[in-house]
């Protein structure tokens, strides 16, 4: 595989300007793209984990750290991946890391990787795999973490041959398995309600998007990067019933990196290349609208990456941070109500912080989501007693309350 591994040939004057405003001179490195999963086996997780007794601590940890950048071409520049790094780590019993090893050994030779002097290096043009064995993780040993007797550990780290990873990268993953399991929120007995039009009464209000307003633009919905990375096993539609992906023999996502890295490299860039190519959608520009008029105030609380908003011409306070455990909030003084759009899991618990502001949340969201032709449920997570939840998109829901204010403004 050749890096810069090229995303998008040969940019027309107009995606210049995106990549020169959004990207390339931004409030953030919207050219560095990362993801974290962690996957532990546990009582708390037993339904996904299919954990039984204390001897099932199996666990798996996913990072990817790629970096984007222009690649000057003979006509007009592209858009490249210039860094990649892609970490995984898993722990399990000692026979299943053996297994794991050999398979991994085979994919090398299957790949065409050339093995370095030393035996835990291996090169493919302009990538390099290092694989490491532990039988007490360093992580582990550091902060006094155990494992059942008989389980031992297995990293490997995949990247582009001129990237090293500072140490505080590479400590990401493990501290985020710190800060333990994400707990489901238990649902109250929310309001619902037909439209948006009781915004009226409760202005300003600010908002908080999630990836609902993103698959309207036509980009993947996150749990294609589940797919991506293997995350789950993806048998069913119903995204909280997919098991873990936990056992090493049955984890194939670093040996399609390593039998096919070009094929899969296409996947890694997948969600960068949709989120660059879409543009703001009718919702976006409705909030854009009502931002304008002063109805919505403070910048759009997201955890999207996709600058959606920030190309409507809105301010972004980005949430989908690795680097703070809870990330601040921008709030707005005065505002009356939380719109939250097309967001189902609130890891940073924005929705209980404005309950605490006295604000009231309002969902917007249809809770399920159209497969194969079916309309499958997929209910909200978070609504408590005294949110109000319209069940409708952003598509219709925010322009038609757009047009509400504006036949009450007269």
């Amino acid at each position: 595989m050749d890096i810069p591994y090229i995303v998008i040939d040969q940019l027309v004057p107009e995606q210049q300007r995106v990549w020169d405003t959004y990207f390339g001179d931004a409030d953030r490195p919207r050219y560095i793209k990362e993801g974290i999963w962690r996957r532990t086996q546990e009582k708390d997780t037993a339904g996904q984990s299919g954990w039984a007794t204390s001897d099932d601590a199996r666990r798996r940890i996913i990072h990817y750290r790629y970096r984007y950048g222009l690649v000057p071409t003979t006509a007009a520049p592209a858009i490249g991946l210039t860094d990649l790094y892609l970490y995984h780590s898993t722990s399990a019993p000692a026979e299943e890391i053996d297994a794991h090893h050999d398979a991994l050994l085979d994919s090398l030779a299957a790949g065409g990787w050339r093995e370095a002097p030393g035996g835990f290096l291996w090169t493919r043009r302009d990538l390099k795999c290092r694989i490491t064995e532990h039988d007490v993780h360093p992580q582990d040993a550091a902060v006094g973490r155990t494992l059942p007797p008989g389980y031992q550990s297995l990293d490997v780290q995949i990247a582009s041959v001129a990237y090293a990873p500072p140490p505080s990268v590479r400590q990401l993953p493990w501290n985020v398995l710190s800060t333990g399991i994400r707990r489901k929120d238990r649902p109250g007995t929310p309001t619902r309600i037909p439209d948006l039009s009781l915004l009226a009464d409760l202005r300003p209000f600010q908002v908080e998007i999630g990836c609902g307003t993103s698959v309207e633009a036509g980009i993947p919905p996150l749990h294609r990067l589940h797919e991506i990375y293997r995350v789950t096993d993806r048998q069913g539609h119903e995204p909280r019933e997919h098991r873990f992906t936990l056992a090493p023999t049955a984890d194939t996502l670093l040996h399609e990196v390593l039998n096919e890295p070009e094929e899969k490299a296409a996947e890694f860039v997948e969600m960068f290349r949709a989120c660059f190519l879409a543009e703001p959608t009718p919702a976006m520009r409705a909030l854009k609208e009502l931002k304008d008029a002063g109805h919505l105030v403070g910048p759009v609380i997201t955890n999207n990456f996709d600058v959606l908003a920030a190309r409507a011409g809105l301010d972004e306070c980005f949430m989908r941070r690795y680097d703070q455990a809870v990330p601040d909030v921008e709030w707005a003084d005065g505002a009356k109500a939380l719109l939250v759009v097309g967001l189902h899991a609130d890891r940073r618990k924005v929705q209980a912080r404005a309950r605490e502001r006295g604000m009231q949340v309002v969902y917007l969201d249809p809770e399920g989501f159209w497969h194969d032709g079916e309309f499958m449920p997929y209910p909200l997570e978070g609504p408590q007693d005294g949110d109000l939840v319209c069940r409708a998109t952003a598509a219709e829901a925010l322009p038609a309350l757009v047009n509400v204010l504006k036949q009450q403004r007269g």
